[in-house]
């Protein structure tokens, strides 16, 4: 068996025990890619992928159709370790062929009927070493394709220009893009979810994508200014701020056993510190990234656990600003993983003066 299923057969394992139970399957694709490796997606539209992982204790199946079954042992899944069932296409479904397949009592993270739901979410948290260093070559590709489009950006680009030129790039690199966002001036401001039009850019731009390749997902966001307005430098500062004491809660409270909640209590009073009480109520603030855009969001009544090595990517928004990276962070360390090294950064401090990140930007352009 290959390092990669022995940690998680070790994770599964105490899982099983813990729920007493003899199976458990994964047919949604960031999970089936968390356990194999592998992506069993055909149709991008669907919840559910073609094929069903699962690991009995003792070993790691695939189920699938005969349409499927070949390409996946090929391709997708590593035969050596993995027993492949396959079924007629026209006979059944994936639920039932799962429910012929497997010793029950069984878990299933897709509606199985006789199986209990499983919280993938919590079994994919922490990060193994395996997964921290195919999250790093993700998040350097995505950070290197946003920061190249970015820097050919001018005035008179419309948003889905803009869009396009980042799903090629992306795509070109094997990475899928679920969420690709381009604001102009005036969009920007007007909304925090700035879904590309036919706008031109205007006087400068946030650009903001969640990415993902082998199941794995990062996001970031830049920001190019060619006449910005005078405001959009403090409020991007300020949401720096409040992104950097996030990072800093994060660590301080996985130290201390702590949930979500107890991070967003320190983003809310960022917020009150940096002038801006009330903008954490206009969007989302970001949380724990990896196998999932977010693996769960920092807000006030969230009792999800705060774990290390995870991915974290936040992002505070204040009226027309935002910053937003995928950081890993550790016991004792946090490192920027959407980072190329060629983007102008500063380095922000946090609150209490002993936490300290490279901190994007904004990249100004002349456009004459």
């Amino acid at each position: 068996m290959n390092e990669r299923l022995a940690s998680r057969a070790e994770r599964l394992d105490a899982y099983l025990a813990e729920q007493d139970a003899e199976a458990v399957w994964f047919a949604r694709p960031n999970s089936f890619a968390w356990l194999l490796g592998g992506d069993n997606v055909v149709d991008r539209d669907s919840d559910i992928g073609v094929a069903a992982a699962g690991y009995d204790g003792d070993e790691f199946h695939v189920v699938t159709d005969n349409i499927e079954a070949t390409r996946l042992l090929h391709e997708e899944v590593p035969h050596e370790d993995v027993q492949i069932h396959q079924y007629q296409w026209y006979e059944g479904s994936l639920a039932s062929a799962v429910a012929t397949v497997s010793p029950t009592p069984a878990a299933a993270d897709f509606d199985v009927p006789g199986f209990s739901e499983v919280d993938a979410g919590t079994l994919r948290q922490p990060l193994s070493e395996d997964d921290i260093e195919s999250y790093r070559a993700l998040s350097r590709d995505v950070a290197d394709a946003v920061e190249r489009v970015c820097r050919e950006l001018h005035p008179d680009d419309t948003e889905h220009e803009v869009a396009s030129g980042l799903r090629v790039t992306l795509h070109a690199m094997g990475i899928e893009t679920p969420v690709a966002l381009v604001g102009g001036a005036r969009r920007a401001q007007k909304y925090r979810h700035y879904t590309p039009t036919k706008e031109r850019l205007g006087d400068y731009a946030l650009v903001s994508v969640t990415a993902q390749r082998d199941g794995l997902y990062a996001s970031c966001t830049r920001t190019v200014a060619f006449d910005a307005p005078e405001w959009l430098e403090e409020r991007h500062e300020k949401t720096m701020r409040v992104e950097v004491n996030a990072l800093a809660a994060t660590q301080r409270v996985a130290a201390e056993g702590g949930t979500a909640a107890d991070v967003f209590d320190t983003i809310r009073d960022t917020y009150d510190e940096v002038g801006a009480p009330d903008e954490w109520l206009n969007h989302h603030q970001g949380g724990a990234a990896g196998f999932a855009g977010r693996e769960w969001f920092a807000r006030p009544d969230a009792d999800d656990e705060v774990r290390v090595p995870m991915g974290y990517a936040y992002n505070p928004t204040i009226e027309g600003a935002k910053s937003e990276d995928t950081v890993l962070v550790t016991e004792n360390d946090a490192e920027v993983l959407t980072t190329t090294g060629s983007w102008p950064t500063r380095t922000v401090t946090d609150e209490t003066g002993t936490f300290e990140l490279e901190r994007h930007k904004i990249l100004h352009i002349d456009s004459e």
